[in-house]
């Protein structure tokens, strides 16, 4: 077994890997960018070396500076986690170039399978069922649009390359496919360096249904049973459970049996995943899945199948990876009950998950799930930031429980105990979606969430009761950690009666005043607006609603929803708002493609521009009629709320 390890990656991923290589006595060694210095993984680590800049592709992605930093530390083998390196075959040949091991798959599986269009071919060959498609290598519009039109639509343009919702494009119209495809050719060439796309039929019904499979350098494969991650937003995983509600003992044979047949096709050795889509319009039914993809890596779903099994893949991967065989058969491995796992990200589900970044000024998450198992994955800490330059997941949340019901109603809990105050997050979306009556009765399909996004995205509003708790905590002579106690605070005499404390909160752009006394108990007494005959709410020192006080702000935590206002500084004036009929950026990020210039007459709802955030790709269109005054540059790198265009005045 390995005595040091590098792990070519961060975040979550990357901590998660520590974990189990300090159970099994292996060091550890970090990497790290500029921008992750004083990352958790690297607190974690045994030893850390600095890789390079804040961007991926001149840190995480340079094998060369990976290598060099394995061997300065006398690492023996490299964990590429997922993502970054994880699929890259000629790193892996580097890797073994310089007599390191690396903790994965062969290169030639790697190729075999990192390319869609050749892995679906291969899978032909092997006898595994395959979604109808295109899958060759003429890249030309016309071709491309004339196989669309043999296939008949809807048909989905997919990235021959990486995954992850990346590239990928659904197109109904046939005279939208121009625009698709460039757009989906630019995404994938921007995440994976490769703009080659293939297209598919579009399954109109589809779940997205996962087989773990495990190969070692013996010859011997087995699968881990299945994953279902049909609840998808702009075709990325939210929730993850296993085993996939419906499943019947034909289909999950036909299924596991084909994955199987796929990891031997190509001697896979390490850990993998085999993705079929299922055709759900008439339940699971053996003749209707087919192979989409192999993700040769681990899952980032992976704790859900450790959960009913018992059996800890990174530690099969270690072992595997040194020579052992694998450590169970197939009849050894079995499955006990059911787990779920919500991925828990800095993003506004209000404003079509847009990725958000920073600082986590509060984090705390439940310790424990009353009739469950809780686990929690996280990359960051307390105080950590989420920054533009990396994928925005904060941490996963997974729950085991003896059934579906139990296992769903302890993850909604546990959301619902989480708190986030310093990013917007995905908190309150998720909690929604596992109390959705669809999705609890497991009637899943990967449009769920986009044919009910404004039911579950719908942030109810700020209660009169919630603002009252807010101006008391907020009552203080400061907020974070220098706050004062509000309820000793507001004091004083008054000679005609209480002295009366006025106090400002922001909520969006509205302004929240309130007048607040202290009562002879020890309770505040706040009255909201400025009628004097407002009955008063009474917030008491052991109000049981829960709030964060941070610099400048004060979040008010509803359920798994959170609130967030800011606080002004009582001893400086409010800045005016910046004046001009002007769009800002939603967030930091690299102006892809700018789609009108200075002097163009524009409609409500015209496409401006692209702005390419967290290897995403984001249409800005004018909110009204208007004519461009001034717009961004092709290729400037903009800060969150930057002025991407200015439209002139109306007269």
């Amino acid at each position: 077994m390995f005595q040091k390890i590098l792990i070519a990656n961060r975040g979550e991923i990357a901590v998660r890997v520590i974990k189990t290589a300090r159970q099994m006595g292996i060091a550890t060694v970090a990497v790290y960018s500029d921008a992750d210095r004083d990352a958790r993984h690297v607190r974690m680590a045994d030893q850390a070396v600095h890789i390079g800049p804040a961007a991926a592709s001149e840190s995480y992605l340079n094998g060369d500076r990976i290598i060099a930093a394995a061997q300065e530390t006398g690492a023996e083998a490299i964990h590429p986690g997922y993502g970054f390196l994880s699929e890259n075959p000629d790193f892996v040949e580097k890797v073994e170039a310089v007599g390191l091991f690396f903790i994965g798959p062969s290169s030639q599986a790697i190729r075999a399978m990192g390319l869609k269009d050749a892995a679906k071919r291969l899978m032909e060959k092997a006898g595994v069922p395959v979604v109808p498609g295109y899958h060759g290598d003429t890249q030309a519009l016309v071709a491309l649009a004339s196989k669309a039109n043999e296939i008949g639509y809807p048909v989905l343009i997919k990235a021959r390359a990486g995954g992850g919702g990346k590239g990928m494009r659904l197109v109904a119209d046939p005279d939208a496919f121009p625009d698709a495809l460039a757009a989906a050719q630019r995404e994938a060439k921007a995440a994976f360096g490769d703009e080659r796309v293939l297209v598919e039929k579009y399954i109109e019904t589809p779940r997205h249904i996962e087989v773990q499979v495990f190969g070692d350098k013996h010859g011997n494969a087995v699968h881990l049973f299945e994953r279902d991650c049909s609840a998808q937003r702009r075709h990325q995983k939210v929730i993850e459970e296993a085993p996939a509600p419906g499943m019947d003992a034909l289909t999950r044979e036909a299924m596991t049996d084909a994955a199987v047949k796929a990891a031997k096709a190509i001697s896979y050795s390490g850990a993998g995943t085999i993705e079929f889509i299922v055709d759900a319009s008439e339940g699971l039914r053996p003749d209707r899945f087919w192979f989409m993809e192999m993700n040769t890596r681990l899952q980032v779903e992976h704790p859900v199948t450790e959960m009913i099994t018992g059996i800890d893949l990174v530690e099969w991967q270690l072992r595997v990876a040194a020579g052992e065989p694998l450590p169970r058969t197939q009849d050894e491995i079995a499955a006990h009950g059911h787990a779920v796992e919500a991925r828990l990200y800095a993003e506004d589900a209000t404003r079509d998950f847009l990725p958000a970044t920073g600082t986590l000024h509060h984090l705390k998450f439940p310790e424990h799930v009353d009739g469950a198992r809780l686990r929690v994955d996280a990359g960051v800490a307390e105080g950590d930031a989420i920054t533009p330059f990396y994928d925005p997941m904060i941490a996963k949340l997974i729950v085991h429980a003896p059934t579906r019901e139990e296992a769903l109603e302890g993850l909604a809990n546990a959301l619902e105990r989480t708190e986030v105050a310093g990013s917007t997050v995905n908190l309150g979306f998720l909690t929604r979606l596992l109390r959705d009556d669809d999705f609890a009765a497991g009637r899943l399909e990967t449009g769920l969430i986009a044919r009910k996004q404004e039911a579950l995205t719908t942030v109810a509003p700020l209660r009169d009761r919630h603002l009252a708790v807010a101006v008391a905590a907020t009552s203080g002579t400061a907020t974070g950690a220098d706050a004062s106690d509000p309820f000793s605070a507001i004091s004083g005499y008054g000679h005609f009666g209480p002295l009366v404390h006025r106090r400002t909160l922001v909520d969006g752009e509205d302004a929240v005043e309130a007048r607040v006394t202290a009562q002879g108990d020890g309770a505040l007494s706040i009255r909201l607006g400025d009628d004097e005959a407002a009955r008063p709410i009474i917030v008491r020192r052991d109000d049981p609603t829960r709030i964060a006080r941070w610099p400048g702000h004060v979040t008010v935590f509803e359920g798994a929803d959170a609130l967030t206002l800011k606080v002004p500084d009582r001893l400086q004036a409010a800045d005016e708002s910046a004046g001009g009929d002007r769009l800002s950026a939603p967030m930091p990020g690299l102006v892809k493609v700018v789609r009108a210039a200075v002097n163009n007459t524009v409609k409500k709802g015209q496409p401006l521009l692209v702005l390419e955030a967290m290897k995403m790709e984001h249409t800005i269109t004018a909110p009204h009629d208007g004519v461009v005054a001034e717009i961004a540059t092709e290729g400037a790198q903009v800060n969150d709320g930057a002025m991407l265009v200015r439209f002139q005045d109306a007269d």
